[in-house]
């Protein structure tokens, strides 16, 4: 028993030593260390031996297992550091070579317009107010000269969630909301820029969900003048130098005197084409000198304060300024339209 135990070892460890891969390796592994393996067959005839004969051998059978065990290990790591060598002998980089270029993300047509006019006013002295857009219909409506069943409101028809509180129509409650809280004192000076809604059937200049851009200013002695001057940089910075504005008598709630705002044509240069429909002229936003009514409202003294206020729609300003035809094209996350604004300068 005991020479069969020394030629089980010796031939485990030429076939350990023959083994050139981890599978012929674990099938040694299993083939004499294994519970129906010959060893494993040996010690079952253990109970003819003599009781001194066995602790001898018992104590030869562990020698042999573990000698044939240590020897399994160490082959195995040998193969596995030769596995790892040859991979990175036939996966070698050239670390010289260039390397290949990252697709970077790039702001979108929109965000690229908000920033620009955020900008703008930022530099002239204006803050940036944002408000809820689930609104009541106080700040809404009411708290900016429109009272419940005015007519004005059809313009303005929103989703209602209750009699009372709606989707925003228009960023035009943060400027209600912060004129309460300078408690009638001056001067307000702010932008509100985001989303509004209102129930529209969508198409290629509509759309149910949208953004604006509006702007408050309340101070003593604001003018008309105030108004133009400050509209004649917004569209010379945002369209070009050489845009000239004109403003149109127009009719807003929250405004008197209102006008509608025009910028020159800069596909025929104000001499008339198809896209200005041969007036010259491009209608870009409302604007007017704030309604005694809604200063009163917000706790201004009327006779001591005064103010204009102006609106525009983001998709509407992105569409003249990059050549846009259909509104729905902002939303559609469509990869191909986006990309043609990677390298646009806003």
């Amino acid at each position: 028993m005991q020479e069969r135990l020394l030629e089980l070892q010796e031939e485990a460890l030429q076939k350990i030593a023959a083994a050139s891969e981890l599978k012929e390796l674990n099938e040694v592994r299993v083939a004499y260390l294994g519970k129906k393996g010959p060893i494993t067959e040996v010690l079952r005839g253990m109970g003819k031996l003599s009781a001194e004969e066995r602790p001898k051998i018992g104590a030869l059978a562990n020698e042999v297992r573990e000698a044939i065990a240590t020897k399994i290990e160490e082959k195995q790591k040998a193969l596995e550091t030769a596995a790892v060598n040859a991979k990175l002998a036939t996966e070698t980089i050239d670390v010289t070579l260039p390397g290949r270029p990252v697709n970077k993300g790039n702001l979108h047509p929109l965000t690229r317009i908000v920033e620009e006019i955020e900008d703008l006013f930022i530099g002239m002295g204006y803050t940036v107010a944002e408000g809820p857009e689930v609104e009541s219909d106080y700040y809404n409506f009411e708290a900016l000269n429109l009272p419940k069943s005015h007519p004005a409101r059809d313009m303005q028809d929103s989703f209602y969630i209750t009699d009372e509180i709606l989707m925003r129509t228009h960023t035009s409650p943060v400027q209600a909301r912060t004129m309460e809280k300078h408690k009638g004192q001056g001067p307000v000076k702010i932008i509100c820029p985001g989303k509004v809604y209102r129930r529209d059937n969508d198409d290629a200049t509509h759309s149910h969900q949208f953004q604006q851009i509006e702007g408050l200013v309340i101070d003593e002695n604001i003018s008309m003048s105030d108004l133009k001057g400050t509209l004649d940089v917004f569209a010379k910075k945002v369209f070009g130098q050489d845009r000239e504005i004109r403003l149109r008598p127009s009719f807003f709630p929250f405004t008197e005197p209102s006008v509608e705002v025009d910028i020159s044509c800069k596909i025929c240069g104000g001499k008339g084409c198809s896209v200005c429909k041969k007036t010259g002229w491009i209608e870009v936003l409302g604007a007017g000198i704030v309604h005694p009514n809604v200063l009163e409202m917000a706790g201004f003294d009327s006779k001591k304060y005064s103010g204009f206020a102006f609106g525009m729609g983001v998709e509407r300003i992105a569409m003249l300024k990059y050549g846009v035809d259909d509104i729905r094209h902002f939303y559609t996350n469509d990869v191909r339209f986006l990309k043609q604004f990677n390298h646009h300068e806003a």
